[in-house]
């Protein structure tokens, strides 16, 4: 049980310090002696803002540092004590020592204690002895704070008080034997004291081993609480948890914890209770979050702070990270000005940088500043904005941080140059990293340190493309050729050598060997099997079923790795490929549960649906058309040619109404050109197949055709295609003449010489059906000009033309003019 000293003093001596002579100095004075010192502080101001003689306002100025020390306002009581007509005062000493011990500047506090005992006839000597054991036990000095204490034991009014402090101390230094004896000769009198030693005893009990027995004493504390100080009781409610804790049945210690904080809304140790409660819950298996969710949605303050704090971290732990962060909102929302609150704003911050939210975190961080935490929870927060910065690319604010905490906080300034270091290299500002490097050394930094900062720099320069990138690398591999982590320079001079123009593949499967060789870390070990998955997808034979096994192994190697995402793109490509779709469609699949809002979520999910429309199974269409509906609910690139492939599906299914219904939403949407192209044609290729069941349909899908092929600037498969169908329309309106007249405009556009690329697929269905069409009227010599016309065009079909160009000519015995 920890207290402060000046809590420890002021419940060891009550009453006040020095005599009021003045009749108005002691009214004004008496709320502090009845325990309401806030309005003593306002009357003995107001005293003092009279005209008053020398010695009536030393003795009020006196009096006021008193009381603003008993209203805990200790650092405006240590500026009023320092009055220099007050150092002639007997209890100035003292109880400016009281200041300095509540502000914890034990120190300073120490030296004032030692003096005042050292007076053997001044009246705060045993206080003073008393303040100087809490101070040298707060200094981690506890032989001597021990000794302190062992004077008072023969002073009847401090005794018990002293001998229950030396207990608690022989218990803190493991002592059990020595706080065994103590606490049998112990017979306080007070009931305060006596509840404080049954605490002692089940302290020592379950130091002990004896836990059960512990336990027991505890609740007897607990069920009879009346005459037992604050102090007491809080310290005991967190032994019944630690106690719970350590039998490993913490259902046990919540109830007594949770009923403290229901009928205590407003006592100021309910941070300390809140910490232990959460201690217990996330011990349990199933832990219930009923009392939380029912203090947070009740106003008294702080409880309803602290429950909301620690609910959202039960959230968070329970792996809810939105609801977490709803709630932290309504923390934020309207705080009590409550320190330890900082630290819930901390955590907040720490979940939207990993949601990339980084405004929000700087904001968040900035609020818990002025809740005015501790200096070591100050630190943490400066910190963790300066990796907000970094993490949002603000190098610049970023190292200005660091370098900030560093003059701040020595004893971490060698991580935080270190990090404005790395911020100002990512920031380009090679004079300030040098400078930044300098001062790592001179903080304490070591020769690993040293070569973290030149390897840094290097991998630096290779992300940026910095053309120095190598020259850096090879540097620090000659400068520290031993260093632990030479074999991610290797790597990295691998992954520079693979990513060169041109790309160096031998060069680079070179320096992975020699990485191989330098007793990788982790982290080069994952980025050596990561890159070996690139060189062998890229190496002129590659071997797919080689990539496949490297792809699947690193992804049972590194499960947690930030590179899964592009390795298992990659295996599920490469499965696509191969036209192994139900493997691509799995991955596809996994690679879009596990980042559901990446944004090469998408592309995964439409070719997860690609993949699952090449099997021909009612199934698998019905799974493609739910993934294509997930990429259409995206509303992103993918949108429209995700129904244009559903509608694709619902042709295959012969539900022909569903497909040209999602034909009209792309042509009448924000569609590309390319989609609605895609859209038209193939609401024209719906009703040519239903030309059979009504001829009127031909005419209908006529005007698509001849509406897509009209388009301007349209590229020339598009318009080969369009006509083509076209034609294929008019044949079966049994209109010959128009349908070869169709072909063959497509033949004499293809041999424009304005074309600077050809097109032969279309082209070539095209001549050969207006052959076929010349032919069956017997269109011999025609015919043959248009076979002649397709054997010149010199693409992957002109060798047919020639076959049935010569064909033609034997047969009809034309020769050539």
């Amino acid at each position: 049980m920890a207290q402060t000293a000046i809590a420890a003093v002021m419940a060891l001596f009550g009453g006040p310090a020095l005599a009021a002579d003045s009749p108005d100095l002691a009214a004004a004075a008496k709320p502090m002696d009845e325990g309401v010192p806030q309005v003593a502080v306002l009357r003995l101001r107001a005293r003092l803002a009279r005209e008053l003689g020398p010695d009536e306002r030393r003795d009020a100025t006196a009096k006021l540092g008193e009381a603003l020390l008993a209203a805990g306002e200790a650092e405006e009581a240590l500026a009023m004590l320092q009055d220099p007509s007050l150092a002639a005062l007997p209890a100035t000493r003292f109880w400016r020592a009281q200041a300095l011990a509540t502000l914890r500047r034990w120190d300073e506090a120490l030296l004032l204690y030692q003096q005042v005992a050292a007076e053997t006839a001044s009246p705060f000597r045993s206080r003073a002895i008393f303040g100087q054991a809490e101070a040298l036990r707060a200094l981690r000095r506890p032989a001597e704070a021990l000794q302190a204490f062992t004077l008072l034991f023969s002073d009847p009014q401090a005794k018990d008080r002293a001998e229950l402090r030396a207990v608690e101390l022989l218990l803190e230094t493991q002592d059990t034997a020595g706080a065994r004896r103590l606490l049998d000769k112990t017979r306080p009198v007070a009931l305060a004291d006596k509840k404080e030693r049954r605490f002692l005893q089940g302290r020592l009990e379950a130091q002990l081993g004896h836990r059960e027995r512990a336990l027991e004493l505890f609740e007897t504390i607990l069920r009879r609480p009346e005459g037992a100080s604050r102090a007491v009781l809080i310290a005991t409610l967190c032994a019944v948890g630690e106690t719970s804790l350590r039998l490993k049945k913490p259902e046990m210690g919540d109830d007594p914890m949770e009923d403290f904080v229901e009928h205590h809304p407003t006592d100021p140790e309910l941070p300390t209770i809140f910490k232990k409660l959460d201690q217990l819950y996330r011990a349990q298996r199933t832990p219930s979050n009923q009392e939380l969710r029912r203090w947070a949605n009740d106003p008294i303050q702080p409880r309803r702070a602290l429950a909301q704090w620690y609910l959202a971290r039960g959230e968070l732990r329970a792996g809810r990270r939105e609801n977490a962060a709803r709630i932290f909102g309504e923390l934020r929302r309207d705080p009590p000005h409550l320190g330890v609150l900082a630290a819930g704003f901390f955590e907040f911050a720490q979940l939207e940088l990993d949601n990339r939210h980084f405004d929000e975190a700087l904001a968040i961080l900035q609020d818990a500043r002025k809740l005015q935490p501790d200096a070591a929870l100050l630190e943490r927060i400066n910190l963790l904005a300066g990796r907000v910065q970094y993490s949002a690319r603000q190098f610049d604010a970023a190292a200005q941080t660091f370098e900030t905490a560093a003059h701040a906080s020595p004893h971490s300034a060698t991580d935080s140059y270190f990090n404005a270091s790395l911020a100002w290299l990512q920031s380009g500002d090679q004079k300030r990293f040098l400078a930044a490097y300098d001062e790592v050394g001179q903080s304490g930094g070591s020769e690993e340190t040293r070569g973290d900062l030149l390897l840094e720099e290097g991998l630096t320069q290779a992300a940026q493309g910095n053309t120095k990138a190598s020259e850096s690398l090879q540097a620090f591999l000659r400068e520290f050729p031993k260093h632990k982590r030479s074999a991610e320079a290797w790597v990295a001079l691998a992954e520079l050598a693979f990513h060169g123009a041109p790309s160096n593949l031998d060069t680079a499967r070179k320096h992975l060997a020699r990485a191989a060789e330098s007793e990788p870390n982790d982290a080069a070990r994952e980025r050596a099997d990561y890159l070996v998955i690139w060189i062998e997808d890229s190496a002129p034979n590659s071997d797919a079923a080689r990539v496949i096994e490297l792809a699947s192994q690193f992804l049972q190697k590194y499960p947690g790795s930030s590179l899964v995402s592009d390795v298992r793109m990659k295996l599920a490509e490469t499965h696509y490929r191969q036209q192994d779709f139900p493997n691509a469609q799995t991955q596809f699949q996994i690679l879009a549960q596990e980042n559901p809002r990446a944004a090469f979520t998408e592309k995964a999910l439409f070719f997860a649906a690609k993949s699952a429309m090449q099997s021909m199974g009612a199934q698998s269409l019905d799974r493609a058309l739910v993934l294509l509906d997930d990429v259409v609910k995206k509303n992103g690139d993918l949108k429209w040619a995700a129904r244009n492939e559903q509608a694709v599906i619902e042709r295959k299914l012969g539900k022909e109404k569903d497909a040209l219904t999602l034909y009209d939403e792309v042509l009448q949407g924000s569609a590309s050109a390319e989609e609605k192209r895609e859209a038209l044609c193939g609401k024209g290729d719906i009703l040519s197949g239903a030309g059979a069941a009504d001829r009127e349909n031909y005419t209908r899908a006529i005007a698509l055709y001849d509406q897509l092929a009209s388009e301007k600037n349209i590229p020339p498969h598009w318009r080969n295609q369009a006509l083509f169908k076209k034609g294929i329309c008019l044949e079966k309106l049994d209109d010959r003449e128009n349908a070869l007249a169709t072909f063959y405009q497509i033949i004499e556009d293809e041999a424009r010489p304005d074309r600077p690329q050809r097109e032969f697929f279309w082209y070539y269905k095209a001549g050969f059906n207006a052959a076929r069409l010349l032919e069956d009227d017997s269109k011999w010599q025609p015919a043959a000009v248009v076979y002649q016309k397709l054997a010149s065009a010199g693409g992957v079909r002109s060798e047919e033309a020639k076959s049935r160009l010569g064909r033609l000519r034997l047969e009809h015995f034309l020769w050539e003019q």
